[in-house]
């Protein structure tokens, strides 16, 4: 199980959820992993429940600061000697309804931190250590880039630009880096909550599996992608949702 045994990790938003259950499969398999996300408490009971100083470290701050994003890679570096894999799973979804009634200042946001710090922390790890070293990539997209989807119609347009960047970047990186995605539907945490409490058994109905996916689904995936066992899978988005899309209109 130590496959990622001298490994580097850099995990964006890793305080909790998605971004804290990869980052705990990957620790599990040896890794090395620096955390980053917005508030500094939560990052630190995240680096305590992985276990430490000696296995994680955090950088807080917002994902769409270029110095922010510096920092991270900086730390990676510095702090362990290396950056072998890269997860990007900073994602935002401040409004809420209809395209038509959306406003343009918040899709922009939901845009700029969705896909475009994304990309700038591609260029960030490229330049300081993949282009020389190699490694591999890993964004969190969403069913909801593949597909419309009620209420939260902006985010997945962030998400099915995310699976675009994935291909795009699989190609110009390749050989050095290999890129993939994974687009989970729901998943049982804070930042999707909306999307089930108060009726997590009715919501789960809709999945052939008759359960919600958990961090800890998203984080075997995860590390199936970025190791080794996929050496020869690049560019590719693999949908984690219990059979939903599958089971097509109902």
């Amino acid at each position: 199980m130590r496959t990622f045994e001298g490994r580097t990790a850099l995990v964006t938003g890793g305080s909790r959820g998605i971004g804290l259950g990869i980052a705990k499969s990957l620790v599990d398999r040896g890794a090395r992993v620096v955390l980053t996300a917005r508030k500094p408490d939560a990052l630190a009971e995240a680096v305590e429940a992985l276990g430490g100083p000696e296995v994680a470290v955090a950088v807080a701050g917002n994902a769409g600061d270029a110095e922010h994003r510096a920092e991270a890679v900086r730390t990676a570096v510095d702090t362990f000697g290396s950056l072998d894999v890269l997860v990007g799973n900073v994602g935002i979804n401040p409004a809420y309804g209809p395209l038509m009634d959306l406003d343009l200042a918040a899709f922009r946001k939901i845009l700029d931190t969705n896909v475009v710090a994304a990309l700038g922390l591609v260029q960030e790890a490229w330049r300081a250590w993949m282009a020389e070293h190699g490694g591999s990539m890993l964004f969190v997209a969403s069913v909801a880039g593949l597909r419309s989807s009620q209420e939260i119609g902006a985010y997945g347009v962030s998400k099915a630009a995310l699976i675009n960047l994935t291909t795009q970047l699989a190609v110009e990186l390749a050989p050095k880096v290999r890129v993939n995605a994974v687009a989970p539907a729901v998943v049982k945490t804070r930042f999707a909550g909306a999307l089930f409490e108060g009726r997590e058994a009715e919501v789960a109905q809709a999945y052939p599996m008759a359960r919600l996916g958990t961090p800890e689904d998203i984080g075997e995936a995860a590390a199936y992608l970025l190791g080794e066992g996929a050496g020869w899978v690049t560019g590719q988005t693999l949908v984690i949702d219990g059979g939903g899309l599958s089971r097509g209109p109902r």
